[in-house]
């Protein structure tokens, strides 16, 4: 017997409570017959964030994910979306295998997470060696971005963390700065833009910003539900969210 709605695929997903994009965000690009189950990871609003607060902030998302995945297991999801990334990037490409081992070993389940789909994007585009990232993060977590990055082969030319000052603010993040932003980091010298930072509202700004500067401009979410598909072995393309789920 298949779900009525979710007859080809269930998806449970996976974010912070804080988290007020990746939901509509990944229900956007859902294609008929594949359902979107989101599951909380429980954590309070950070305030006045810093580089410390900051990656102990994220270490709490991390030790709330196993009870979050134990929530969603429970309708019966046939694969998992991993809709926080900061930890996901953490200690490089080591650090993001020995993670995803963790969740797909507890969970019994294959993941998407950001670090890997954004990696899997730039390959399926092909040609990009120089890269330029956004982030809402603080100084500390964008490093460790240019460090996973540099681990598969990947280098950052600039990159500009937006230090949100809470969880909750990154939503908040107007375009016009993400456009601002995004013109600071392009230049001859960059192949592809690259925002991380599953909470920043991008997936429908990255394609027009795409066809104006001529280049590829990957939003993590659309990389990562991009990822689950194409994983889970649904090849739809889907419009409205630029070339990675319209062409690859």
């Amino acid at each position: 017997m298949k779900d009525v709605l979710g007859y080809r695929a269930k998806f449970g997903v996976l974010g912070p409570s804080t988290n007020t994009i990746v939901q509509p965000e990944f229900d956007d690009m859902r294609p008929a017959g594949v359902t979107n189950h989101y599951s909380r990871i429980v954590i309070e609003d950070a305030n006045a964030v810093s580089n410390e607060s900051f990656i102990a902030g994220t270490n709490l998302i991390d030790q709330g994910t196993e009870e979050a995945v134990r929530g969603v297991l429970t309708c019966a999801p046939d694969y998992l979306v991993m809709g926080m990334s900061a930890v996901t990037f953490y200690g490089g490409a080591k650090g993001a295998e020995a993670w995803k081992n963790r969740i797909e070993s507890f969970s019994g389940l294959r993941i998407s997470m950001g670090s890997e789909s954004v990696a899997a994007a730039l390959n399926a585009i092909g040609g990009i060696k120089k890269v330029a990232f956004l982030s809402p993060y603080f100084p500390v977590a964008n490093k460790e971005v240019e460090h996973f990055f540099s681990d598969h082969g990947f280098e950052t030319v600039r990159d500009i963390p937006l230090e949100r000052p809470s969880w909750i603010s990154i939503a908040e993040t107007p375009f016009s700065l993400i456009r601002e932003t995004v013109a600071k980091l392009n230049g001859d010298d960059v192949d592809a833009i690259i925002q991380v930072g599953t909470n920043l509202c991008m997936a429908s700004l990255a394609p027009k910003l795409e066809l104006e500067l001529g280049k590829p401009v990957i939003a993590i979410n659309t990389a990562t539900y991009w990822h689950a598909l194409r994983s889970f072995g649904i090849k739809d393309k889907v419009n409205g969210f630029g070339r990675l789920l319209e062409e690859f």
